[in-house]
């Protein structure tokens, strides 16, 4: 691939980037999205979530794991059981940090 070709792709992806993030902003009041949508849309922010934090909880250096060794998984059972008992924060991600600091000293 030429350095031609480079710059190409890289200024093609720019434009391909702004364009589609200036859409919303261009379009402004008249764009109306569809109700149905709108319904879905709120779902994306904890699907994007999930997706970033599921794989890192279950991947370790050996594969997928759910066994004990697999101290993030753990932690953060705790965390969410921690939060859905006092829906805190701060008291959520102190849980985890403890629960997932004494698995590893104790491994």
């Amino acid at each position: 691939m030429s350095a031609l070709h480079v710059w190409l792709a890289i200024f093609g992806m720019g434009m391909v980037t702004a364009v589609t993030r200036a859409l919303f902003l261009i379009g402004g009041e008249r764009m109306v999205l569809p109700p149905r949508v709108q319904r879905v849309l709120r779902y994306a922010p904890a699907a994007a979530l999930a997706g970033v934090v599921v794989p890192d909880l279950l991947e370790t250096s050996t594969g997928f794991s759910l066994a004990l060794s697999n101290h993030a998984l753990w932690a953060s059972a705790a965390g969410l059981a921690y939060y859905l008992w006092r829906r805190g924060m701060m008291g959520t991600i102190a849980v985890g940090m403890i629960v997932f600091t004494l698995l590893r000293l104790a491994a």
